[in-house]
């Protein structure tokens, strides 16, 4: 699969500069963030999440775990983890786990977690496990407009990491 071309879009109206980055094939946020030579405070996780009916997009720091007590109390209802089989048609264009954190492109509410707004430039999965982008995030923010909150908990260092 390749990068969605509505993501190249959308980056390309926006006129922000960006930078593709090909790595090898990794899966877990953590492992991506070392293929790309990132800390985990700036590459970007997307976690969906599932309330009621409503599905929204979560994106926090690869070193960081969703909070489902925070999500809940910001977004008013309980809110859980979202199956890959349930939203997996959401993104025809992407490889499930590489969805990019741009829940506009796909007709989703999108939250970020402070954590990540708080850094310079994010970098993110492009839609396969071998394609990301850096951006700054101020760049993502004007583009995106998430709302952001303390959605996320950071995990303990990875051994080796």
């Amino acid at each position: 699969m390749k990068i969605p071309l509505q993501l190249i879009d959308c980056l390309n109206e926006s006129k922000v500069p960006y930078e593709i980055l090909h790595h090898p094939e990794a899966v877990t946020a953590q492992r991506i963030a070392q293929a790309e030579h990132v800390k985990g405070r700036h590459h970007a996780k997307v976690v969906m999440i599932k309330s009621g009916e409503q599905r929204l997009m979560a994106v926090l720091p690869a070193d960081h775990q969703i909070d489902l007590e925070k999500v809940g109390k910001v977004i008013g209802k309980t809110a859980s983890l979202d199956s890959e089989k349930e939203f997996k048609s959401l993104f025809p264009d992407c490889v499930i786990g590489a969805m990019p954190p741009f829940g506009n492109l796909y007709g989703l509410p999108t939250y970020v977690d402070k954590n990540l707004a708080a850094q310079d430039y994010i970098v993110f999965e492009a839609g396969t496990h071998s394609d990301a982008i850096k951006l700054s995030y101020r760049d993502y923010e004007k583009i995106v407009k998430p709302q952001v909150e303390d959605l996320a908990i950071k995990l303990q260092p990875m051994k080796g990491a």
